[in-house]
């Protein structure tokens, strides 16, 4: 059996540890120990990036929010999606993840954060979006946490509270979309979409494509 081996380690903003991991030609990042995502179960990090974009026309001269990089699934598929004149601000919140990806990870996902269309912005999600200027984006993609349960960052959570989601709402476009990624159902998450104004869909997510059953949600908010 191939050994598992820690390429690199962070912290996070508020000091819990992180790690990039490989194993058997396989990545993953783990969170205080706990797996946080892994390159043969992106089925619904790809889906994600599909659902959020797939209002937007391949001729449209779009701007794109995708709001956690993580391991680069959700941007590999906005990418396939969005034209070339499209622009994709890829909001994250550890600056290692960046680093990891142009270096460790650069045969998976990383050298897209090369794509012209692509912009890195090294900061908090949330405060992004908090500071952001009204009707800037078509379509904004997070994947920030553990969805509407946060894990990584505390602070995380103000994002899928009702404050949050009108910070979000303001932010987009008139037909615009959010699409949120979440570890499980939340009818209370869907509940504050809907009193904020989004005509929501509730979809299903795989952990892989194989999978017989659906693990994650994937919620769309349109406006």
């Amino acid at each position: 059996m191939k050994p598992r081996i820690k390429l690199a380690e962070s912290t996070t903003p508020d000091g819990a540890p992180m790690a990039l991991y490989a194993h058997d030609g396989a990545y993953s990042i783990s969170f205080q120990g706990q797996e946080l995502m892994h390159s043969k179960a992106a089925a619904s990090e790809l889906l994600l990036g599909r659902l959020g974009v797939e209002r937007i026309r391949k001729d449209a001269k779009a701007r794109v929010m995708i709001g956690g990089l993580g391991l680069g699934f959700t941007l590999r598929s906005v990418l396939d999606c969005v034209g070339a004149e499209s622009q994709v601000d890829v909001v994250e919140l550890v600056s290692k993840v960046v680093e990891w990806n142009r270096d460790y990870l650069r045969d998976l996902n990383g050298a897209l954060l090369n794509d012209p269309r692509v912009h890195v912005i090294e900061a908090d999600a949330v405060k992004t979006i908090y500071d952001g200027v009204s009707h800037s984006y078509d379509a904004m993609i997070l994947d920030v946490d553990n969805g509407p349960t946060g894990m990584v960052k505390a602070s995380n959570g103000s994002l899928y509270s009702h404050q949050g989601l009108r910070a979000v709402r303001k932010l987009l476009k008139a037909g615009g979309r959010a699409a949120f990624w979440s570890a499980g159902t939340d009818p209370h998450f869907k509940a504050r979409l809907e009193a904020v104004g989004y005509r929501v869909g509730v979809i299903p997510a795989k952990v892989h494509e194989r999978a017989k059953r659906a693990a994650y949600v994937i919620y769309v908010a349109d406006v």
